[in-house]
């Protein structure tokens, strides 16, 4: 039986209170600032989170895949409501790209050099590294299946396919808001790019685990 399969079917104490704290704490800063788009993503969050545990009480997802999808959830959060100096944003840059919407001053777009990812993108990268973990797992597990390239392999298709998901959500944003900091058509190609780096290292990686 793989070892990911006699994991505990409850996530620990402290994951989860890791996680209620941090949802609630940014959620309510999100409230303050009136940030709508944020306040969006948090329902986003809790569906994701809910999903999330529905599926490890069928799974059991391994304690490092848990962790991981926890930190993403936080680092995105404060993406979208820790304020940075806006000399950092491509708004005040000659580098921005005109296709481009102009970017609140967050944490989310913050890019220290012109023309090289943002935070954002960084965070798509470690995201959809922990997302495509999570599928090999659930490869695994629903197959009962050793490791293998092939399995890999598709775990990171998945992996970027709920990538590709994500950024419909961040359309539907743009389409229903006046205004987000989801970016434009090349801030959504670099968005696909660190996915794609993301999911393809967690498959390799998946490959040279002990489990």
């Amino acid at each position: 039986m793989p070892a990911h399969h006699r994991q505990s079917k409850n996530p620990s104490p402290t994951l989860t209170t890791f996680v209620i704290l941090y949802m609630l704490i940014l959620s309510v800063l999100a409230f303050r600032q009136g940030n709508t788009e944020f306040l969006m993503y948090a329902l986003v969050m809790v569906v994701f989170i809910t999903t999330t545990l529905f599926l490890h009480l069928r799974i059991r997802f391994s304690p490092t895949v848990l962790w991981l999808l926890a930190t993403w959830g936080l680092l995105h959060m404060l993406g979208g409501t820790i304020p940075i100096n806006p000399q950092f944003t491509d708004t005040f840059r000659a580098a921005t790209n005109s296709d481009d919407q102009p970017t609140a001053a967050v944490l989310y777009s913050l890019r220290y050099f012109p023309n090289l990812p943002r935070y954002d993108q960084l965070i798509h990268a470690f995201g959809f590294f922990s997302a495509t973990l999570a599928c090999y797992e659930a490869l695994r597990a629903l197959l009962n299946a050793r490791k293998s390239v092939s399995l890999a392999i598709i775990a990171a298709l998945m992996g970027i396919g709920l990538g590709a998901l994500n950024e419909v959500i961040e359309f539907f944003a743009v389409l229903t808001m006046p205004q987000t900091n989801v970016g434009g058509y090349t801030n959504t190609a670099w968005d696909l790019v660190a996915n794609t780096i993301g999911a393809s290292l967690a498959a390799a990686w998946s490959l040279t685990r002990r489990s």
